[in-house]
This record gives C-alpha cells, sequence and structure tokens, in this order.
C-alpha cells in the first residue's frame, strides 16, 4: 500500500479550484497517516488471526469464544483489505475547535492512540450525518469526499457556522463551497447491477431513523425515493454496532425482502459496512416448501389464509394428537404383568414442558410412560433390566405411536385442505362455503399462502426425523449396553486373580467408562429458523397477518424494523400501520416518516403522482428534491428496441423494461450490450431502481385484479427511475 499525497485528490479539470494544496494538504497528510496505520493493522489482525487458527479448538464455552473471535477478526480484516484508505467518509469541525474529526467505515487508532477514524456508527460521528443548518449539533463545517477508484474525485464542504470557518487547517475559498450541489449531483449517478454505496451521503433524515432504539416496531414509512432499504440495511448495522440486545450471541439480524431480485440487488450492502454475518431471504427462503410454492390464484382461498386466526387453527391440529388414550391396557415383561391404567397415560402425557415441540415431547412421554411402569413393577425385578425390557416392548411403542403419533408438518398442513372435517375440527368459525373453498384435490400443492401454515406446523411440531434419531441411538445404546454385560459376565466369571479384580466392573462408573460413546452427530439447526435478535422487513405493506406469524416466530423479542409504503401496497392499505400491525400481534410500534425522494426525478413524480392520487388520494407521495431534465418519453411498443439500442448506446448505468419478457430470438446482434438491461413485471421491480425505465403497455398492469392494484403496479413501475422514464403503448 502506498502513501498518498495531494495526488490522492484526482479532482477534473473543471473543478481545478478544489485541488488547491491550501484546501487539501491537511487532508492529504491525514489520509497518508491512515494509510500507514491500515497498512500496520492489516498485518497486526492477520498476525492475530492466524494465531487464533492456530489456537487449541478445546470445548465448550473456550471453542465458542475461539470460534467467534476467528469470526470477528475475519470480518475485520476483510473489511480493511476491501477498501483501504477509502475507508474515510470525510471530516468535520466542531465550533471551537480547529482540529477535524475524521469519519470512516470502522474506527482507526494509530500506535500512539492517536484516533484517525471514527466509526460511523458512534456517538461521536452523528453529527457528520445529523447536522443540518437549522441544528448543526455542534459542528462549525462538514466535508464530504466522494471516491473513485482509490482516489478522491470530489468533495463538497457545507458551513455551518455564522462566523465562517475561522480556524480550520488551510484557508478555505468559495471553490469548495458546493454546500448540496455535490450531493444533489451524486444522486444521479449511474446505476449498476447492485445497490450503490451510499454511506458517504446519508440524510440528516434517515440517520435520526438509522440510529433509533432497538426497542419494540419501528416502521419506517415513506414513499418511492426515500431511502426506505438504504435506511434498513444501514440501521441493521448500526444495532449490530451499538446495540446489546442485537448481537449474533443473541441471535444477530435477519433482514427479510420481497423477491430474489431484491436480495442480489442489496447483497453488498451490509459486507461493505463490515456485516458479513446478517441473514437475507425471502419469506419463500424461509420454508422449505417455499422454492416450489406457486402463486394462490384465487382469492378467495388467498383471503382466508390470510387469517392470522387461521393460522393459530394449526395448533389446534396438532392438539388433536396429544389427548390421551381414555382405556388402560396391560403392559407384559418377563417378570410380571403391569396395569397401564387411564390416569397413567394422562400422567405421561402431561409430562412436556410447555412450549416442547410435539415430536421432541413423545420422547418424554415414552420416557414418562416407562418410569411409570418400572415403578408399578414388582420391587424384585432388576429395575434397569426391566427398563430395558420396557423400551424393546414393540406392542407399547405401537399403542404410543397411535397415541402420540410422529407427525410431518406437510401432512397436518395437507389434511387441512382435504379432510373437512378435520378443518372444521381446527377452525369452528369457517362457514361450510369457507371450509369447502379450502379444500383441493392435490392437498400438498402447495402457494405461497400455504407457507405461514407449513412453518407454524414445523415450529410446533419439531423434526419428526430427529425423534428418530434418538430413539435408534438409545436402542443402539441398550444394545451396547446389553453386550458390555455380557462381557462383564463373562470376565468376573473366569476371573481366577487372587484379587477378583474383574469384580470391580460390576461398579457402574467403570462400566459406563467403558462404554461411553460420543454418539451420532447432530444436525445442524436451520440459519433461518431463529431465533434472531431483530428482524427488519422490508416491503411490509405487501404482508398479510399470517405471513407475520411466520417472521414473529423467529423474533420473540419483537424488535423489528418494518419498512413500506401504504400507497405501495397491490391489496389496498386503508388501516394505519398501529391497527394493521396490531391485528398481526404487534403493538406499540413507532413511525418514522421519510418524505424526501432522492431517487426520483420531479419530471417523473410529476407524472407518477395522479395515478396514484387517483385510486389511494391519501397516498404519501414523497418530494423530489432534483430534475433530471428529461421530460417522460412516450411511444408506441414497436419502437422498444430502438429505445433500448439508443439509450445504451448513449450512456452507462442500466436500464429495465416493465411489463413484457425478451424475446432474444428477435434481437440477433443486438444483445451484447443487454446484459444492462432487466425484464421484470411490476411485482418483481419493486424495490429496484434503474436509470432507464421503460413501461411497456402499462394499462395493462395489474389487469383482473382490481383499480388499487392496476394504480399501485403503475406507481411502482414508473418510480424506479433514476433518470428517465419512457412509456409505449400499443
Amino acid at each position: 500500500m502506498t502513501h498518498p499525497s495531494t495526488d490522492l485528490f484526482a479532482l477534473p479539470h473543471h473543478l481545478a479550484a478544489k485541488a488547491d494544496p491550501a484546501l487539501v494538504a491537511h487532508d492529504a497528510q491525514h489520509l497518508a497517516d491512515v494509510a500507514a496505520c491500515l497498512e500496520q493493522t492489516v498485518a497486526g489482525v492477520d498476525a492475530r488471526l492466524d494465531a487464533a487458527r492456530r489456537a487449541p479448538a478445546g470445548a465448550g464455552q473456550q471453542a465458542l469464544d475461539r470460534d467467534q473471535e476467528v469470526h470477528r477478526l475475519t470480518a475485520r480484516l476483510r473489511t480493511l483489505r476491501r477498501f483501504g484508505v477509502d475507508l474515510c467518509l470525510g471530516r468535520m469541525v466542531l465550533a471551537g475547535d480547529p482540529e477535524p474529526v475524521y469519519v470512516g467505515r470502522l474506527g482507526l487508532t494509530d500506535d500512539d492512540g492517536r484516533r484517525l477514524l471514527v466509526d460511523w456508527r458512534s456517538p461521536a460521528a452523528e453529527p457528520f450525518f445529523g447536522a443540518t443548518l437549522a441544528d448543526p449539533m455542534g459542528l462549525a463545517s462538514r466535508r464530504r469526499y466522494r471516491w473513485t477508484a482509490g482516489q478522491i474525485t470530489d468533495y463538497w464542504d457545507e458551513v455551518f457556522a455564522t462566523h465562517g470557518l475561522d480556524g480550520v487547517p488551510g484557508p478555505l475559498s468559495t471553490a469548495s463551497l458546493d454546500d448540496r450541489s455535490a450531493f444533489v449531483a451524486s444522486l444521479g449517478g449511474a446505476r449498476s447491477a447492485r445497490m450503490r454505496d451510499v454511506l458517504g451521503t446519508l440524510a440528516a433524515d434517515q440517520d435520526a431513523v438509522i440510529r433509533a432504539g432497538a426497542r419494540g416496531a419501528l416502521v419506517v414509512d415513506g414513499g418511492p425515493g426515500t431511502g426506505k432499504t438504504v435506511v434498513a440495511l444501514h440501521r441493521a448495522a448500526y444495532l449490530l454496532y451499538a446495540e446489546p440486545l442485537v448481537d449474533a450471541r443473541r441471535g444477530g439480524v435477519l433482514v427479510v425482502g420481497p423477491h430474489q431480485p431484491y436480495l442480489d440487488y442489496v447483497a453488498d450492502v451490509l459486507p461493505s459496512l463490515g456485516e458479513d454475518g446478517v441473514q437475507l431471504a425471502t419469506l419463500r427462503d424461509l420454508v422449505p416448501e417455499g422454492a416450489r410454492a406457486g402463486v394462490e390464484t384465487d382469492s378467495d382461498v388467498a383471503r382466508l389464509k390470510a387469517s392470522a386466526d387461521l393460522v393459530r387453527a394449526v395448533e389446534t391440529g396438532i392438539r388433536f394428537y396429544e389427548e390421551p388414550p381414555t382405556r388402560g391396557r396391560t403392559v407384559s415383561t418377563p417378570w410380571a404383568d403391569v396395569r397401564l391404567t387411564a390416569d397413567d397415560w394422562a400422567d405421561a402425557f402431561a409430562a412436556p414442558e410447555p412450549g416442547t415441540p410435539h415430536n421432541d415431547g413423545r420422547d418424554e412421554v415414552w420416557d414418562a410412560l416407562v418410569a411409570i411402569l418400572v415403578d408399578k413393577h414388582d420391587d424384585e425385578a432388576p429395575r434397569e433390566q426391566v427398563r430395558r425390557a420396557l423400551e424393546r416392548d414393540a406392542e407399547l411403542r405401537d399403542a404410543l405411536g397411535e397415541a402420540w403419533p410422529l407427525l410431518d408438518a406437510a401432512d397436518v398442513v395437507g389434511d387441512l385442505w382435504s379432510v373437512p372435517a378435520f378443518l372444521r375440527l381446527c377452525a369452528p368459525w369457517l362457514s361450510s362455503d369457507e371450509v369447502r373453498a379450502l379444500q383441493r384435490r392435490e392437498p400438498q400443492a402447495w402457494t405461497t399462502a400455504d407457507l405461514p401454515f407449513l412453518d407454524a406446523a414445523r415450529q410446533r411440531l419439531g423434526d419428526p426425523a430427529a425423534s428418530r434419531r434418538r430413539r435408534r441411538e438409545r436402542a443402539e445404546a441398550d444394545a451396547a449396553a446389553a453386550r458390555m454385560d455380557d462381557v462383564v459376565a463373562d470376565l468376573i466369571e473366569t476371573d481366577g486373580s487372587e484379587m477378583q479384580v474383574m469384580g470391580m466392573l460390576r461398579g457402574a462408573d467403570l462400566r459406563d467408562a467403558l462404554g461411553a460413546a460420543d454418539g451420532a452427530p447432530r444436525a445442524d439447526a436451520d440459519r433461518l429458523a431463529g431465533p434472531f435478535a431483530h428482524v427488519v422487513v422490508d416491503e411490509a405493506q405487501e404482508l398479510t397477518d399470517a405471513e407475520w406469524q411466520l417472521l414473529l416466530a423467529r423474533c420473540p423479542s419483537r424488535s423489528l424494523t418494518i419498512v413500506g409504503d401504504r400507497a405501495q401496497a397491490r391489496q389496498g392499505f386503508t388501516q394505519s400501520w398501529q391497527d394493521r400491525l396490531a391485528g398481526a400481534g404487534i403493538s406499540g410500534a413507532r413511525i418514522a416518516g421519510l418524505g424526501i425522494n432522492y431517487r426520483t426525478p420531479s419530471e417523473v413524480m410529476e407524472e407518477a403522482e395522479p395515478v396514484i392520487r387517483a385510486a389511494i388520494p391519501d397516498a404519501n407521495v414523497p418530494t423530489s428534491v432534483r430534475s433530471s431534465g428529461l421530460p417522460v418519453a412516450r411511444g408506441r411498443t414497436t419502437e422498444l428496441d430502438d429505445v433500448l439500442d439508443g439509450w445504451l448506446a448513449a450512456h452507462d448505468g442500466v436500464a429495465c423494461v416493465v411489463g413484457v419478457a425478451p424475446d432474444r430470438e428477435r434481437r440477433g446482434s443486438r444483445e451484447p450490450d443487454r446484459e444492462r438491461v432487466q425484464w421484470l413485471d411490476p411485482v418483481t421491480a419493486k424495490g429496484l431502481e434503474f436509470d432507464l425505465v421503460v413501461l411497456v403497455d402499462p394499462d395493462g398492469f395489474g389487469a383482473g385484479e382490481g383499480a388499487v392494484t392496476a394504480a399501485v403496479d403503475r406507481y411502482v413501475a414508473m418510480t424506479r427511475a433514476t433518470q428517465q422514464l419512457v412509456v409505449l403503448e400499443p
């Protein structure tokens, strides 16, 4: 790594005045110190990581601590090597203190204890993002850098102190006082297939939401382009750094997005902030059946399955299989017959603690049954041998299997949709017509509306294979113990030594030591099963009450960041956020509103606003802060290829066609540049942004799904544009 000089400031010719050494020399020297310290820090972290990896793994807490230290050092080293000196976002000058404070993606201190960078998430860095002219937060000025390929290609200063910048190292001329112009210009930069890095340009309203406390649910409500997704992801990184309640030891953070293109788009954001342990998923990813689930096409069925009450009916269905037998039975052993009464069954069925998964509870019921029968047996019989005989009793196992069967989530939910009597038992409030509507010929032809039910069943049941595995392991252990008994008996019988040493083998401790085994390895828990310390949900306005149950099962703390826009709900959203969430079981939600559109040019918003207000008069339409200078263009669908080819030839960045699938055969030689074009429907375009958006026959969006859905689809598609919108009609 080479030390930078003022050459680090690679400003273009038209900004030559800002490259004056009087303006940048102090920063250049400080960044040189940062670079030198980085070299030492990388070497030091690398050495500590190597030592941690070489250290004995140990066991228990020691092994856990070692693994966590390796993970922490690996993540820090990855971030340090990823950025280099461009870890620095900029600087701020406090009123009355001439020495600038430099803010970075990570904190950095040299060997002399001098703080070269303060972590952007620390309280000391808060004014860098939150200061405004109305509330300077103690700042005299702020400078933000624009980095390109490891060099500063622009910077801008904002002055807060009314008396100017006295005392700031180096004279400042009006050449560097760009105020918001460079920030606004950066908003119009070309996009790529990944969300761009915006940490250095977070606005005050966004930063306030990012730093809000983690307790309870926080709703980030804002229209298109307000940076809701940016806020959500940076908030996840902030909470992992600043909130003791949110860390990996407590479960870490889960981010849930609307679809896979969204996850691909934001995949790089959290690693760029030094957090690579956050789980990203869609609702489909949270349930094994999600990958092959279709869309529920029957609107009445979708409405019924959106109910949280119907999801909770799964519990009733499972309890049906946990009712103890009302008739007793006789159990035979080689020593005597023992009567197992209905009360004994009831006592055994009460053994599992509340909250024990059904399939795990079966093992506890079995242990309780065996213990009851052993206690009832003749005291002269060898208790351990009685227990083993009962463990091998196939009839007793079959009786338990009928009374408390191992259950599979797919079978339980499939029975709801194929056995009307079972559904009426579980959801007695449903009408006959509703029960009939929910029945289907193929009970396990899953749709996305079934996923909350499958998840609720799986959460309540546990893994049936785990119980079978435990039973197999226990049988193998019993067989090994029986073989050990035979071996010990033979050794004692043939022991001719004077001290009868082999008699020691009758001691349980020594016998256990001889027969000790590690046991079969346990399967790792599903990484998305939770629990998580905090869950971030984007495009939350689309979630049904049933889908919320799926998420809440993974977040017992109810620490949530809920991101959405009521005006972008395809099925309508007439309630307040608090009322909607209360119905899903989330009470006391706080609301943080974002009203500034940083993405969509005013030319586009002027046409998009009437579209959504015609269907939703009180829609939260944000105010755009910039203009692209490009009016919305219109044409015919036959002009699509010409529009795309002309734009691709003249621009960098990415484009999106909404409303039609690509026709590759027709394009021929035009294809090579088309990797910069995505072809999406309005639903999968949600949450994304593109330099050019082309709508093909937008009047057909949401056809047959109602006026609100059609308007929302058009509004969402239009507001994906960061530069230009083209509308093509048939």
